[in-house]
C-alpha cells in the first residue's frame, strides 16, 4: 500500500469502530490489528487514537454541511422541503457510520458537542428562509430562529430514530415530516396562547 492508501484504510476502520463503539471503546491495538499493521503505523498517520478520531469527525462534519447547504438552496416550495427530507434521510441511510459519530459526540439534550454544533449551524440558515416566510404570510420575523430550532431539532431527531427503527419507509417518513412541517407553517397563528382554562388549572395545581 502506498502512504494514501494506507491512511485511507486506517480511517475506513477507525469510522466503523467508532461508529459500534465510541472513541472510549476503541482501543489503539484493535484499529492496527484490523488493518493488519503495528500500533506505531498508526501512530505515524494520526499521532494516535484522538488523532484518527478527529480526522473522521471532521470529514463526516464537512460531508454533513454539505449535502444540508446544496439542500436548503433555491426556491422555498414543498417539493423543495420533500427532497430535502427524502435526502436528509438517504444520507442517514447511506452513511450510518458517519451519522452515528456525529450523534454520539452529541448525545441527545447535551447542548454540546459536533452534532449540536451541526444543528445550530443549520438552524442559521432555516432562520434566514422562516424569516422571509414569516413577512410574506405578515406573522413576526423576530421568531424565525425559534421556529428554525424547532424544525430542524425535529427533522435530526426523527433521523436519529429512523436509523435504528428503519420503519416505515424512507419515503414515508418523509412525507410525515413534510406533512406536519408544511402544513404545520401554513397554518401558524400569528399570536399563538396557551389556553386560559389550562393556564388555570395549572396555577390550581401549584398552590
Amino acid at each position: 500500500m502506498t502512504g494514501q492508501e494506507r491512511r485511507q484504510q486506517l480511517l475506513d476502520i477507525g469510522r466503523r469502530l467508532f461508529a459500534e463503539r465510541g472513541l472510549d471503546g476503541t482501543s489503539i491495538e484493535e484499529i492496527a490489528a484490523q488493518a493488519g499493521v503495528s500500533k506505531p503505523v498508526v501512530y505515524e498517520h494520526f499521532g494516535g487514537k484522538e488523532g484518527l478520531y478527529a480526522v473522521v469527525v471532521d470529514r463526516e462534519v464537512d460531508r454533513f454541511l454539505t449535502m444540508a447547504t446544496r439542500l436548503l438552496a433555491g426556491e422555498d416550495t414543498r417539493e423543495k422541503f420533500e427532497a430535502a427530507a427524502i435526502m436528509l434521510l438517504r444520507y442517514i441511510e447511506e452513511n450510518a457510520d458517519g451519522f452515528r459519530i456525529l450523534v454520539r459526540d452529541s448525545p441527545p439534550g447535551s447542548g454540546s458537542g459536533t452534532f449540536s454544533s451541526l444543528i445550530s449551524d443549520i438552524a442559521s440558515q432555516v432562520e434566514y428562509i422562516l424569516g422571509d416566510v414569516f413577512k410574506a404570510r405578515g406573522y413576526d420575523p423576530k421568531y424565525a430562529p425559534m421556529y428554525a430550532q424547532m424544525l430542524v431539532g425535529m427533522v435530526a431527531f426523527t433521523g436519529q430514530w429512523w436509523l435504528d427503527a428503519r420503519k416505515p419507509k424512507l419515503e414515508e417518513v418523509a412525507a410525515h415530516l413534510v406533512n406536519m412541517a408544511w402544513n404545520g407553517l401554513s397554518q401558524l397563528d400569528p399570536k399563538p396562547r396557551i389556553s386560559a382554562d389550562v393556564t388555570k388549572k395549572l396555577k390550581d395545581k401549584q398552590q
